[in-house]
Order: C-alpha cells, then structure tokens, then sequence
C-alpha cells in the first residue's frame, strides 16, 4: 500500500545510485540494474510499495557510493515492473513522480537508504509572448535534432509538440536525447520552469551543432572512398587492358617500368638491388595517390639517385699535392708533410682504405682551406657537413622512412651530394657537436668514423647497408677537450699551431692583400701596402692565432683606397705606410703591454693558452695588515685556486730561508688578483707565476722587468711541465716579453717553437721554485746572493741554478 506524505516532510525511502543516467519527473523509462545493493532496494521499494529515489552519481567508477559520490538532487519516483533477466541482472520500468532533495544517507548496506525530502516547483502559469516564442525555437530545434541523430523514435517530436508546459518539455526532451550526464543534472537541478527551457535550448543548439559536423565529415570521408573505389576499379580495367595489349607491368613509360629500368641500370650490391625490388612490388600493389604510395616512391628516389659505384679518379701525385697545398698555404709544414705521407703510402699501396684526421687549431689558421686544397689535390669531390650546434642524432643516421618528411642523415646527403662514392667529406667544428633528448650525434658518428665498420654504415632511411671505407674524412676542431674519447680515438689528430707575426706578414703579402684587392676591383698599381704598414696592423689592430681579422683589416684598407681613386679623379695610386694606418683604420686597437718594461713589487707576466691562442696573463698580489685570510679574485677555476693554495703552502714551508716571518699567514691578509675578471681562468700552469708574486709582495723585493714565465708548481717547490708551449712563447713575443721561464721538463717543446721566436726570447729552464725566484726576483744583494740564501732549500744543500738557452 502506498505511503501518504506531504511536500514539506521527509520521507525515508530506498535509494538507486544511477551510473550515467538521469531519471526526469513526468517519464516513463526502463533500464538494467546489476549492482547487489540496487536490487535489494528495488525489492525493498516493491515489498513496501514505497517510491525509491533514483539519483545520479558523480563519478562511475565508484562501486559502494557514500553521500559524497551522490547528487543532492534526484527524482522521487515509482517502480512500475520489475523483470529478471539471464547473469543475474533486473530490468526495471520506473515513472518519475517529483524531484527530491537527498538530505541525509541513513545507510549504505543491505542497500542505500536515505532521507529525501520532495521539492516544490514553481506551478506554470499562462505562458508569456517570450515563453511561448521560446518554445517555439525549442520545437523548431528538436526537429533540427530529430533529423540528423540516427534512431531517433518518430512519435518523440509529436509528444513535444502535444505539450505547452516550458518544465515538461524540458525534461521530456532532456530525458531523451544525447547529451553528458552533467548537462541533464544541471537541467533536472533547475527549478524555474522557463530557465529550465532556456538551458535546454543551449544544450540543444550544441548538440545540433556538432552532429551537423559529424554528418558533413562523414559524408565527405564517404564521397572519398568513393573517389578511391573509382580510381582503383579504372586501375585495374588499364591493368587488364595491358595485359590483353601484351605490354604487362613493365613495358611502355608506365611509373613500374621506369623504376625497374633503373634499378637494373644502377650498379647496386645484391642485397640493396633485392630490397628496391621488394619495395618496387609493394608500389605496385598501392592506389595511385596513396600516402604509402608516396612515401615508397620518396624511398626509391633516394636510393636510386646515390652514386653506387661511380668514382672519381684518384690522383696520388706527391708532387701534384706538394704543388697545391704550396699554393694555397703559407707555412705550416708539418700539416703539409702528414698528408703527403698519406699520399706517398696511398701511392704504393692503392688498396688504402679511407682514413680519418682531425685538424685542431685556433679559428683562422686554415683547417677547412687545408682540407679543401687536399680534395682538389687528390681529385675528390668534395662535400663539407658544418656540426656546429647539431644536437639530434637523426641528423646524422637520418630518420625512418615512415615519418612524415623523413630523409637521409647528413653523411648520405653528403655522397649524393658529391656524386661519388670515393668523395673527401670535411666534418667541420666536430668539438662542438651538442646532445639533448633526441640522441647524442657523437655517438652516432664512432661507426661512420671507424674504418673497420664504415664499410656497411646503415642509414635509417636507406635501411640498406652503403660502403664508406672509400671516403676520406676530414674533420677540425679548435680543441679536442670538448670531443668524446671514443670519437677521438678513431681520428689522427694533427695540430695547427698560431702563426707568428713573420708568418702573417708573409700570408697577408702572398694571399690576403691580393685577394682582397680583386675582391675590391683594384689593380696591382692601384694600391701599394708596405710591409711596415703590414707588421704595424698585425701588432696594433689584431690579436688573433689566424689571419680573420687581419683580412678584415687589409679589406678596410680596400675599401678606402676604392673611395679615394673614385672621389679624387687625379688620384692615380694610393700608398699605404705605417704612418697612414690611422688615416685608413682609425686609431690602433691593440698597445704593447708597457707594464712589461717596468719593475713592479707583486706583479708577475704570466703566460696562459686559449682556444684563441696565447695571452700574456698578469698575476696581481697585494699584502696588507690583517687576520691570515687569503682572498682570490678574477674570475678563477678551481684547478687555478688550489694552485694558488699550494704556492702559499710552498712559500711558509721555506720563510725563513726566504726571509719573511714566519707569522705571516696571522698577521697578513694576502689578495691574489688576475685582470679582466669578466674572462673565466683556469689550469694550473700559473703556480710559479703565483709562487712569485706572492714572494715579492711579501718581501717588498720588486720582479724584473721583460720577464714572462709559466709552469706548475708543487707543495715542495717542484715544477712541472705545461702544455700550449708555442702559442704562450709567441705570446711573450708579441709582448715585448724579453725573458721565459718554463719548466726543464718542457725543453723537448723548443723544437716546436718557431725559429723567429726562439732567436728573439732567451729561454730559462728551471725544475724548482727557488731557480724561478733567484731568476726573477731583483734583490739589493744581486742574483749571487739570492741564489745562495735559497741554496739550502735543495736536495744536497747546493744549488743548481737555472739553465739558460739563447738560440
């Protein structure tokens, strides 16, 4: 029997947990229940003859909902069949009756119960020319719908149009079209009748909205397939029609036969010529305008366009390469000697495979013109790949043919375009390859590089192997620092040293200043450079390892001389002196450091090595009154901060000797500076440099002047050998440095040095600290004496003084 009850109360009465489904007042609809907890409610409503409160859940995945998974609104409504059907499921035919309000959830097990309050809502009145207007739109819109959404039931439209209730039609329409569970909450929560119809009729717009757009790309995909149908069935008639015709896949022009035309042509190994044919036969079979089609075709260009065993001549004339690189290059013989050594074996032995040399320098020495006067000595193409900043690994091994704008990497690009496949492949600036989530390139070049694998190298796209071992690879680098060891382990390494100032007067005069003079339209008596003006630009408006800058200026210069015969019609020659270069330059750029000529207290010329060539370094250090705190300043590394360290180390351990008091590290603060700060510093090549400052300040003795010096000092005043021996002595030269103190260990490097150099400088060799003081550190007694005041600091308690060396 069922329950009486008024609006006002609540009633206890069982509850169903919808999953996607919203049950609207005023409706008759029937759905399956399968959870344990619905079914005993729905007994529980049966058995009773109470209403149960059909309510949505929010989230559906939640089995066992409590009060926070559930709405607070829902419909009252009356249980009208119930039907069990096979697993265990029941369907059930329910009419809504009224929404109600969820107020408390009394229990969740046997089955959900809870207190549900019905609310009341507004009662319609007679409809208004906005209302009825509005209803309209919405009847007008719902046939919109009815027309485009499939299995739409025919009597639903008839069923609206019936009723003037704007509430009613809301919900009778909201029950029965497809729209998210959240919009027909919103719209079973509305309790305004017309704002009701106005939140439908938004919905509703929506949903015609997009299922217009589903029909427009349906019935475009459809006209589509029909388009390909069409081509496809043409096809196959024209595929028919050859064969009756006798002319079969391959005869005529058709696309199948050009391709296998070629493939037979091309001189391809037997696994390559096996893969084209598979992928030929697999274009065959795919409709024309396929993007598989497209994609096969891209893949066969490729392949066919690389130069299978087409070569270039090689000439391995020593004298022929002699000639050439002469030409080209001013200097550098022994760059020029290894590579004629590889012709000369070349020449014995033609069945040399490919090798591989790494050119290091400093920018402007010659590395990528020395590689391409090797090409042109040789006669191989030649094709230069730049790796500066290339960070993907696809850039090298290239990327899979599936992907949309794939293509080979850069060492395939690079054959196809030499055209050859015995080319000579400059790899330029390998130092600075990069590396991020997509690979590391320098760990794809180790098989290109090597010659025992180069031999079938597989590029991603090709997917076929090709032979490299012909290819003679060139690379160059500012330094090697930044190259992987495995990568450089594959590579000859030959240095390019910095030109000294008589070799840059040379190249200018032979090269740069012809050059730039045809660059410029100038004939040879038009313009007359002295070699005063050539030394005078080198040393005041350059600071340079190579010769960039300096044609730079020679180009300058050019330019003037251009403006002066044009301008001046009597202008007939221009001459250019030393004492006109700020006429043409502007002011110099560069002074010789004066500081050298000087005698200073706790400054020492030191000399340093950069990526850029050698640069004389000062070392600053200052003592005042203070606590023992040492302070290093100028923009240090740590391997230069500890050698700081182990100089003042150095130093307490022999005070005495060196007549400084032996509480100097509590009563002095000591700074150590290094000039220009803005420019990173580190090695430990400045120890001795430090040792000495340090001494000076400390004992107010002043260093001479004009002398430089360079070398690792150790916590017992050993020291140890250093490297960039060329660059850091052209340094001191350029600086009026008369004087270089380097360690004895680095007397094999002399013969490396430059003869101009070694006949300016007078080398000292030292191997401990107290022969680099006694050296450079002026007393009021004289060398003699300080020798012997430090005599006792060696083992054997002699001294073994410094050797000296003037070539």
């Amino acid at each position: 029997m069922k329950k009486e009850w008024t609006m006002e109360e609540t009633v206890k009465m069982p509850v169903i947990a919808l999953r996607g489904l919203t049950v609207f007042p005023n409706v008759l609809i029937h759905f399956d229940v399968s959870r344990e907890i619905s079914i005993k409610a729905l007994e529980e409503a049966m058995a009773s003859g109470d209403p149960v409160f059909l309510v949505g859940q929010k989230d559906i995945g939640v089995e066992y909902p409590e009060a926070k998974d559930l709405y607070t609104v829902g419909t009252v409504s009356n249980v009208r069949q119930i039907l069990r059907t096979p697993g265990d499921n029941v369907r059930v035919m329910v009419e809504g009756g009224a929404r109600g309000s969820l107020k408390r959830l009394l229990r969740s097990a046997p089955f959900l119960e809870a207190e549900v309050q019905p609310i009341q809502e507004e009662k319609a009145g007679q409809n208004s020319a906005k209302t009825e207007a509005l209803i309209r739109s919405t009847y007008e819109m719902f046939r919109q719908y009815t027309e485009l959404a499939p299995k739409t039931a025919p009597d639903l439209l008839i069923n609206v149009l019936a009723s003037e209730d704007p509430g009613y039609i809301a919900d009778f329409i909201a029950q029965n079209i497809a729209m998210r569970n959240s919009d027909k909450q919103a719209i079973l929560e509305e309790l305004r009748p017309v704002r009701r119809l106005e939140r439908l009729y938004r919905l509703l717009t929506r949903e015609v909205e997009i299922l217009g757009l589903d029909m427009e790309i349906q019935n475009r995909a459809r006209e589509q397939m029909a388009d390909n149908q069409r081509d496809y069935y043409l096809r196959e008639q024209m595929k028919a029609i050859q064969a009756e015709l006798g002319e079969g896949e391959g005869g005529g022009d058709s696309e199948i036969g050009d391709y296998r035309k070629k493939i037979a042509e091309a001189k391809l190994p037997d696994e390559v010529r096996e893969k084209l044919e598979k992928e030929l036969g697999r274009l065959a079979k795919q409709p024309f305008g396929s993007s598989e089609a497209t994609v096969l075709r891209s893949y066969l260009d490729v392949c066919l366009e690389l130069p299978w065993g087409k070569k270039t001549r090689e000439r391995v004339s020593v004298e022929a390469a002699r000639k050439a690189l002469d030409h080209d290059h001013f200097g550098l013989d022994k760059v020029k000697e290894r590579i004629l050594e590889f012709l000369a074996v070349k020449q014995l032995a033609p069945d040399l495979k490919g090798q591989v040399i790494c050119l290091v320098g400093p920018p402007g020495v010659g590395k990528t013109s020395v590689a391409m006067s090797v090409a042109r000595a040789m006669n191989r193409k030649l094709a230069r790949i730049s790796l500066g900043g290339v960070s993907d690994e696809a850039e090298i091994r290239g990327h899979r043919k599936t992907y949309v704008g794939s293509m080979p990497g850069r060492i395939i690009a690079a054959i196809n375009q030499a055209g050859s496949c015995n080319p000579l492949i400059l790899l330029d600036e390998i130092d600075k390859l990069g590396r991020d989530h997509r690979g590391d390139p320098a760990a794809a070049l180790l098989e290109v590089l090597d010659v025992e694998q180069n031999s079938t190298f597989r590029d991603n796209f090709l997917e076929v192997p090709f032979d490299l071992s012909d290819v003679l690879f060139i690379t160059t680098a500012n330094t090697t620092d930044t190259i992987p060891r495995p990568l450089l382990d594959r590579m000859e390494v030959i240095e390019l040293p910095s030109y000294t100032d008589e070799e840059k007067l040379q190249i200018a005069k032979r090269y740069l200043l012809p050059k730039e003079m045809k660059r410029h339209g100038l004939e040879k008596s038009q313009l007359k450079v002295s070699d005063g003006a050539i030394r005078a630009m080198i040393v005041s408006y350059t600071r340079e390892s190579g010769v960039r800058v300096l044609e730079r200026r020679i180009a300058g210069i050019c330019r003037k001389a251009a403006m002066r015969l044009v301008s001046d019609g009597d202008v007939k020659q221009v001459k250019v002196t030393d004492k006109d270069l700020k006429d043409f330059l502007g002011a110099p750029r560069y002074y010789p450091e004066r500081q050298v000529l000087e005698e200073r207290v706790g400054v020492v010329n030191g000399l340093a090595w950069t990526s850029v060539g050698g640069e004389l370094l000062e070392v600053e250090v200052n003592v005042v009154p203070g606590s023992g705190k040492v302070e290093l300043t100028g923009n240090l590394g740590d391997v230069m901060k500890e050698s700081a360290h182990a100089a003042l180390s150095f130093i307490r351990s022999q005070a005495d000797r060196l007549g400084i008091p032996a509480d100097f590290y509590k009563e002095k603060d000591i700074h150590v500076h290094f000039p220009e700060g803005a420019v990173p510093k580190d090695g430990p090549s400045a120890g001795i440099a430090i040792t000495t400052a340090m001494v000076s300040a400390l004992t107010g003795a002043p260093v001479k002047r004009g002398v430089a010096m360079t070398g690792e000092v150790t916590l017992r005043g050993r020291v140890l050998p250093i490297g960039g021996l060329r660059e850091k002595t052209m340094a001191a030269l350029r600086n009026g440095i008369q004087t270089v103190i380097i360690p004895a260990d680095n007397a094999k490097d002399l013969d490396e040095i430059d003869q101009t150099v070694r006949n300016a400088l007078h080398f000292v060799l030292v191997d401990q600290a107290d022969q680099v003081l006694s050296e450079a550190i002026r007393t009021p007694g004289g060398e003699a004496e300080v020798s012997r005041a430090l005599a006792d600091n060696l083992p054997g308690g002699k001294s073994r003084g410094a050797a000296r060396l003037r070539q």
